[in-house]
């Protein structure tokens, strides 16, 4: 039987944490849907974040996470409990541990390509041992994976005399103007070793691979899909917005982890409201708030005026009638102007709804992405990770959203921003001539975003040509 009549098997190694998992599931159902043999290699404790696939044939391998081995606490599986920069360095070290037994898998199963998290810096070597492609998935835009290559490769932030001083990304389509505050603190090597080595491999592990998987689409960000191509040598296929293959309540309530809240519950609540009057405030599965930061952006949203879902990660504390982080008898005089959910919320369910007027965001790619294929304006908040690149994308580039004022990158947020700042924000997206001109243009992407995964569409037609070229080039054993 010749190759080409033979099923592609695809192996996908998503990194341990919500934001990088759900991304990845999405994808493999994306390729399970063309017909493609689809295996999700995982851990155990996090196998109940994948098994929710609704009718979708995937496999799941379970490779053995090195927790105690590596110095972490007995079943600590996900980035997302890790909470200090000694526990990252061990969670980096475990993640490196997993190298050999990985290999193993390749070499009982020899699939035809490996898309593996850009996390994972050892896994072009290992698939090239085996003769396998190595596609790195990216779970941030082609706009910030840019910047990440510029900055490090071109130091511009050495250059500048103090840390509050901008300087402009070198060889990068526009003028986009960082300071050092803004950049990660393994970018400029003050904090974690480890972590600035382990930054480093899996860039230049990028250079070396197949190519690359991101979830964007080319509409969103053109000017940078190309630039990354060019400017770095690379094949890259933009295959999103991968959340649009949940299509419908189910299977958009079931992303991620169960939710705090019963979707109908939600749904009901939102559907009493008139479009576009509720804003949307959530900051992802990693971010850590002080309480008077809280207590701030509670203020902040009861002098906007506007009604509101907030999803906070605290849990009610039963001993007190009332707790320290919110305003005194806040949820009260809220009840029916605003819904507080502690925990996991369903986003896109949330977001979706035409009540949903606006995104207060920390930033994170899935949430970006997500809120520009619901069609919301956007208040910007970056933190961590690659999230003050975005914020750039989102507000100086698209031009869909205004920022809160961070200035500084951050593991846990204090209460730099006050609540008038807050209100401002919220008000600049919700009402007024500027919002509704940002509404319009966010509307606008998000049916491009639509468009681009229907058939003939910009990542519909990306993803079948990197399908094809897997198969025309004799990658199926």
């Amino acid at each position: 039987m010749g190759s080409k009549s033979r099923q592609l098997h695809m192996f996908f190694l998503p990194f341990f944490g919500h934001g990088h998992l759900i991304p990845i599931i999405d994808t493999a159902k994306l390729f399970t849907a063309r017909g493609v043999k689809a295996t999700i290699v995982t851990t155990p404790r996090n196998v109940p974040s994948i098994s929710e696939t609704h009718g979708m044939k995937i496999d799941i391998l379970i490779i053995k996470f090195p927790a105690i081995e590596a110095g972490l606490p007995e079943g600590c599986e996900n980035i997302e409990s890790v909470n200090s920069p000694e526990m990252v360095s061990k969670f980096i070290k475990a993640t490196k541990m997993l190298k050999q037994p990985f290999e193993q898998l390749l070499q009982d199963y020899h699939p035809s390509c490996l898309v593996a998290d850009v996390c994972f810096p050892w896994a072009t070597d290992v698939a090239t041992k085996f003769g396998i492609p190595r596609l790195v998935f990216h779970v941030s835009s082609f706009f910030s994976v840019s910047i990440s290559h510029s900055v490090t490769l071109h130091e511009p932030h050495k250059k500048v005399l103090c840390d509050s001083e901008p300087f402009i990304i070198p060889n990068f389509p526009g003028e986009i103007k960082l300071t050092r505050m803004q950049l990660p603190h393994f970018t400029l090597q003050e904090v974690d070793i480890e972590y600035s080595k382990w930054f480093k491999e899996a860039m230049e592990s990028e250079l070396r691979s197949y190519g690359a998987v991101v979830n964007s689409f080319y509409e969103l960000e053109l000017a940078y899909v190309d630039h990354y191509k060019k400017a770095w040598g690379r094949k890259a296929w933009h295959i999103g917005p991968v959340s649009l293959c949940n299509k419908d309540t189910e299977d958009k309530a079931k992303r991620g982890k169960e939710a705090s809240i019963d979707e109908h519950e939600c749904l009901k609540w939102l559907s009493t409201k008139k479009p576009n009057s509720v804003v949307y405030i959530c900051f992802g599965s990693t971010t850590n708030f002080s309480d008077s930061q809280l207590l701030e952006i509670a203020m902040g949203l009861e002098a906007s005026r506007q009604q509101f879902i907030w999803v906070v990660r605290k849990v009610k504390n039963d001993e007190k009638e009332e707790e320290d982080w919110l305003p005194k008898g806040f949820e009260k005089s809220m009840e029916g102007k605003g819904l507080i959910i502690r925990g996991w919320a369903p986003q896109v369910l949330i977001l979706d709804h035409e009540a949903v007027g606006g995104f207060v965001t920390h930033c994170g790619w899935n949430s970006i992405l997500e809120g520009v294929t619901a069609g919301v304006p956007m208040v910007t908040w970056p933190m961590g990770a690659e999230q003050f690149y975005n914020e750039k994308l989102v507000t100086q580039v698209l031009k869909i959203g205004v920022g809160v004022g961070a200035q500084q990158w951050t593991v846990v947020v204090g209460d730099s921003i006050k609540s008038k700042v807050v209100e401002k924000a919220v008000r600049r997206i919700m009402v007024g001539e500027e919002a509704e001109e940002m509404r319009g243009r966010a509307k606008a992407l998000g049916e491009m975003a639509k468009r681009a995964v229907e058939e003939g569409g910009s990542s519909y037609s990306s993803l079948n040509a990197l399908i094809e070229e897997l198969r025309s080039s004799q990658c199926c054993p």
